[in-house]
């Protein structure tokens, strides 16, 4: 999938350094795709630079803008080149993606998403009313501004300054005016000048020549070890993030597998409690109904004494020892055979 999401202008970052100052760089990014696209911004100099905002998401046919900071400097880089690198990556996000939902394995490049990137270099701009001084052979030297630097790198001739010309001719001026007479000298001078700046401008311009493509030679070297340290310091953002993912993602899945341990045996003990509170519904029904049955009995036989107690009102009372009666009787049999048998 080679579809073309962003558009980045600049494509460098440029400050003005001046040290003990901050300095300030915009960067305007178009999203010329029909999706919704979220970016980030990465730097190989984090504590260095300050990025607001850092991620983002752009609508489709929108602008986003981002502002780099460069924290004040004690010290000026060596020719104020400096070699730090910005990666901004994008790719497409669904609709309705916010700035939360953005984590770094929005934009991993294993799970088959396409991510676009972008190489931004750092250039340090001198302000133009103070000029940076580096010394060179014990002496001071102003250097060269930046665009003075492209020029040379461009391989744009340079002729003599013009106030050596100005100073030639007044010389030439002060000689026909000291020796009119000799005015065949004069032309000679003039010649002699003018042959004088053509060689000495010839000379010039080889010597530019030699020192620009020099020049050349050295920042193409430069910017080739540039690329292959901000390649590499890239390339180890990268494995890092991507070890943490996998670091995150191995202790998501370990948090994950104790949660479900912890779910299961809370869910054996409360089927645990379950049973037992099923067992223990059974004995109080139990209990109920043997409670019910003996208050049944309990009624019943209360019933039947109460029914016993109606039943006992004609019984006759039964006397303990002999009637008089019978005894009477046998006091009289006796006596009677008392009688008979004594004569």
């Amino acid at each position: 999938m080679t579809t073309h999401l962003m558009e980045i202008h600049p494509l460098e970052l440029k400050f003005t350094f001046e040290v003990k100052k901050q300095s300030s760089c915009m960067i305007h990014l178009v999203n010329v795709s029909d999706q919704y696209v979220a970016f980030k911004v990465k730097t190989t100099s984090p504590k260095k630079y300050c990025v607001r905002p850092n991620i983002g998401i752009i609508k489709p046919k929108s602008t986003s803008d981002f502002t780099v900071t460069m924290q004040a400097q004690r010290l000026a880089p060596p020719d104020m080149q400096c070699k730090d690198k910005f990666l901004i990556q994008s790719t497409m996000v669904p609709f309705g993606t916010t700035e939360e939902d953005i984590t770094p394995g929005v934009f991993a490049k294993d799970s088959g998403k396409y991510v676009e990137e972008y190489k931004l270099r750092v250039v340090l701009v001198s302000p133009p009313h103070s000029p940076v001084l580096l010394p060179i052979n014990g002496v001071s030297k102003q250097e060269p501004s930046y665009e003075e630097k492209d020029k040379f790198l461009r391989g744009v001739e340079n002729f003599p300054p013009p106030n050596r010309l100005e100073k030639d001719v007044e010389d030439v001026n002060n000689a026909m005016h000291r020796e009119e007479p000799r005015p065949v000298k004069i032309v000679e001078d003039n010649e002699f000048s003018y042959a004088k700046d053509v060689e000495f401008s010839a000379a010039k311009v080889v010597e530019n020549k030699e020192f620009s493509s020099a020049k050349d030679a050295e920042f193409v070297a430069t910017k080739v070890v540039e690329d292959k340290e901000f390649s590499a310091a890239m390339d180890s953002e990268l494995v890092a993030a991507k070890d943490m993912e996998q670091r995150s993602v191995m202790d998501v899945e370990e948090t994950k597998l104790k949660l479900t341990k912890e779910v299961d045996e809370i869910k054996s003990k409360l089927n645990v409690l379950d049973s037992k509170l099923l067992e223990a519904a059974f004995t109080i029904s139990k209990l109920k109904e043997d409670r019910s049955i003996a208050i049944q009995e309990k009624e019943t036989l209360k019933q039947e004494l109460a029914a016993l107690k109606r039943g006992s009102g004609g019984v006759r009372t039964v006397q303990r020892g002999f009637p008089l009666l019978f005894v009477c009787m046998v006091a009289l049999i006796s006596l009677t055979l008392g009688y008979r048998l004594h004569p």
